[in-house]
C-alpha cells in the first residue's frame, strides 16, 4: 500500500513489555511492510507485530497503548509526544479496516436483497396469483350469489329488475335461443342506470329497458346479448371484478368465501359507469352466424349511420335471407312489456 511506504521512514520511541510481569524495555518503533517493527536501542529487532492484527487498548487516551490482537499481555506504550507515530498507526489501521471483507455488510446486502425480492413478490406476483386462484376455485353457485349481491347493491341506481311474469317467460326463452358454450345466460332487464348491457359473475347479463322498448326488431336485443356474452368469455366477469376491487378482496373471498361488502358496493357503482369494450368484428360475425342471428340490426342500433359498424353490415351472414326469428311476435310483445307501464 502507498500508505505503508509513506511511513516506512518514521520512527518513535516506546516502552515494550514482552509478557505480563516482565520488565518494560525502551524500544525503537518503526513501520515495515504491513508490520510494526519493535527494536532495541541497538537497532536489533525484538519482534514484529502485524498491523492488521494490532489492537489499541485505550482508544482516544494517552499515552497510546497497543497489543497484538488476542494477546493483551504483550504491550507497547507510545508516549504523549509521539503523536506523529500514533497518527500514522491509526491511519494505517483505518485503511486496513476499510480494505477488509465486511461480513456484516455482506449480510446486510443479502438481507436487503431478500427483503426486496419478498416485497416484489408481495406487490407484483401475489395479488395476481391470489386473483387467478380465486377465479379457478370459486364454484358456480358462489359466482351466482356474488352476481345477485351486486344486483342488490345496484338497486339504488337501477331500481329492481323488471318482473312481469309473461315478460320474464319470454326473456327465458330468448336466453335459451342464444345459449352459448357455457349454457344460456341469466338475463335481467333493469329500468334505469344501465347504458346497454353489463355482465356480472354467475352468467348474469343486465339489459337496459331501452333495448327492449325502443326497437321493433328483437334481433337488436339479441345482438347486444351476443356481444356481451362474448365480452364475458373474453374476460371472466369474476376476474374483472377482483381486478377492480384489489388483492384484499381476493384474499377475503378465498379465506371467508364472501366478498367484502364495501368492495361489492363500490364495484356495483363502478361497473355501471364503465365504457363498453369494443369487440373484434370477425369474432362477432362468427358468433352471430353460429347463433343464426342477423348482425346488421345490431350494427345500425350501435351507429344509425352505419359508418363505424360497416363491417357488421356488409358481412352480415344472413343478409337477404329468411331466418327463424329469435322470438315470435307474441313473445316479443310480452317482453316489451316486462317493465310494465
Amino acid at each position: 500500500m502507498t500508505a505503508f511506504r509513506e511511513y516506512q521512514r518514521l520512527e518513535a520511541s516506546g516502552l515494550w513489555r514482552a509478557k505480563p510481569g516482565a520488565q518494560r524495555l525502551e524500544v525503537i518503533v518503526s513501520i515495515g511492510d504491513a508490520t510494526l517493527v519493535i527494536s532495541d536501542m541497538n537497532d536489533r529487532p525484538l519482534t514484529h507485530w502485524s498491523l492488521p492484527a494490532l489492537h489499541r487498548a485505550n482508544p482516544g487516551d494517552t499515552p497510546a497503548l497497543y497489543h497484538p490482537d488476542g494477546d493483551p499481555g504483550e504491550t507497547l506504550e507510545l508516549a504523549e509526544n509521539e503523536t506523529e507515530m500514533v497518527a500514522a498507526i491509526e491511519k494505517l489501521r483505518s485503511a486496513i479496516g476499510r480494505a477488509r471483507p465486511q461480513p456484516g455488510r455482506l449480510r446486510r446486502l443479502i438481507m436487503l436483497g431478500m427483503f426486496a425480492s419478498i416485497t416484489a413478490l408481495i406487490l407484483f406476483w401475489l395479488p395476481g396469483q391470489l386473483r387467478r386462484h380465486a377465479v379457478t376455485v370459486v364454484p358456480d353457485v358462489k359466482r351466482e350469489e356474488i352476481g345477485d349481491l351486486l344486483v342488490d347493491a345496484m338497486r339504488g341506481i337501477t331500481g329492481p329488475a323488471c318482473d312481469d311474469p309473461s315478460g320474464q317467460a319470454a326473456l327465458a326463452r330468448l336466453a335459451l335461443r342464444l345459449a352459448g358454450p357455457n349454457g344460456p345466460p341469466r338475463l335481467l332487464v333493469l329500468p334505469d342506470g344501465v347504458r346497454d348491457t353489463v355482465s356480472l359473475p354467475g352468467g348474469i347479463i343486465l339489459i337496459s329497458r331501452a333495448l327492449v322498448e325502443d326497437y321493433e326488431d328483437p334481433d337488436v336485443l339479441a345482438g347486444f346479448i351476443i356481444a356481451e356474452s362474448l365480452r364475458s368469455q373474453k374476460e371472466d366477469a369474476l376476474n374483472r371484478m377482483l381486478l377492480a376491487t384489489g388483492p384484499l378482496s381476493s384474499a377475503h373471498l378465498l379465506t371467508t368465501g364472501d366478498m367484502p361488502e364495501g368492495s361489492l358496493r363500490d364495484y356495483a357503482k363502478d361497473i355501471l359507469s364503465r365504457p363498453t369494450a369494443n369487440l373484434d368484428a370477425t369474432l362477432l360475425l362468427d358468433t352471430f352466424k353460429s347463433r343464426s342471428v342477423r348482425s346488421s340490426p345490431y350494427a345500425y342500433a350501435r351507429d344509425i349511420s352505419g359508418e363505424s359498424t360497416l363491417s357488421l353490415i356488409e358481412a352480415d351472414p344472413f343478409a337477404g335471407q329468411s331466418l327463424e326469428p329469435v322470438l315470435d311476435d307474441g313473445d316479443w310483445i310480452r317482453l316489451q312489456g316486462i317493465c310494465g307501464q
